[in-house]
């Protein structure tokens, strides 16, 4: 009888395990996921950083701007008086002449503090910028007399202790210290409304040969204002902001100041060391002023 060979099988429970080579390429494939992963998430942190970084810069800006645009546009602000041809207690009628008629003369009011002025470079006791204008009541529904809606950088209600109220002046000044965007309220004290502030320069619009018919419109700095606040008919503020958000940033890279030149903000600049490798954003806006150019 011839011997008959049945297939052999293999045990289903025997286990077998990778072979050293299997082992290192499993090894290696992972690592390279791993790091393709970081790799990635590092990029994606590094812009999600600088978006973060640039949106909180333009928040500041946008904030410390409308401050300033709130005061500046308010500058040398007189009463307007819907009845200037009757008292003050008289009834308004649709024919009654309107003007604008402050209680007390506006030239004199910018004798002792002007609508707009400003240092260059200020002391630690003065301001880079300074404005006032006239406070007074207007009637509301709310009282039962007139009440004045004023506020001044700091959003309080100057005491009024003079009558009338408008003898009475709101004064908003500002100026950077430590790197704070400050404000100084009528009779408040001085508080810091942003940070992180690289720098703030103010120039002014004036006019100049407006006795020859031709009036001309110059950009100047407060040193060639000199005393005549009064020519000026706006401002042009720009400030410097820089984020918190360290970057590599290739040698070289810059941004452009509120003079015009390019500042080198890498490892390789001469900025302070908190403001190396970072983010820096130049914001300029020019204002109008009510007054006008006041002169008198």
């Amino acid at each position: 009888m011839k011997n008959i060979h049945l297939p052999r099988f293999k045990n289903p429970t025997t286990q077998y395990g990778a072979t050293l080579v299997e082992l290192l390429v499993g090894i290696t494939i992972g690592l390279m996921t791993i790091a393709v992963a970081a790799s990635a998430l590092m990029i994606s942190r590094g812009v999600s950083g600088t978006v973060t970084d640039a949106s909180q810069i333009q928040q500041q800006a946008s904030y410390i701007f409308r401050i300033i645009g709130q005061q500046l546009r308010q500058a040398g602000s007189m009463r307007l008086d819907l009845a200037a041809n009757k008292g003050p207690a008289d009834p308004i009628d649709a024919a009654d002449v309107v003007a604008f008629t402050p209680d007390i003369s506006l030239h004199s009011l910018t004798a002792s503090t002007p609508p707009i002025s400003g240092k260059d470079s200020p002391t630690a006791s003065e301001y880079k910028l300074s404005v006032a204008y006239q406070n007074y009541a207007e009637p509301s529904f709310t009282s039962a007399s007139s009440v004045s809606f004023f506020r001044d950088c700091l959003a309080n209600a100057p005491n009024l202790p003079v009558a009338p109220l408008e003898q009475n002046i709101i004064q908003s000044q500002f100026v950077v210290q430590s790197e704070e965007f400050r404000c100084n309220g009528t009779g408040v004290g001085s508080q810091a409304l942003a940070r992180n502030i690289a720098d703030f320069q103010v120039n002014y619009l004036r006019q100049t040969d407006s006795s020859t018919g031709t009036p001309k419109i110059q950009t100047v700095n407060a040193t060639t204002i000199g005393t005549a606040w009064n020519t000026v008919y706006g401002a042009d503020v720009c400030i410097v902001l820089y984020g918190d958000e360290r970057i590599d940033m290739p040698a070289g890279s810059s941004y452009t100041g509120c003079d015009g030149t390019a500042v080198n903000m890498s490892s390789t600049g001469t900025l302070p060391a908190n403001r190396k490798n970072r983010l820096h954003m130049t914001f300029r806006t020019t204002y109008q002023l009510r007054s006008q150019g006041l002169t008198g």
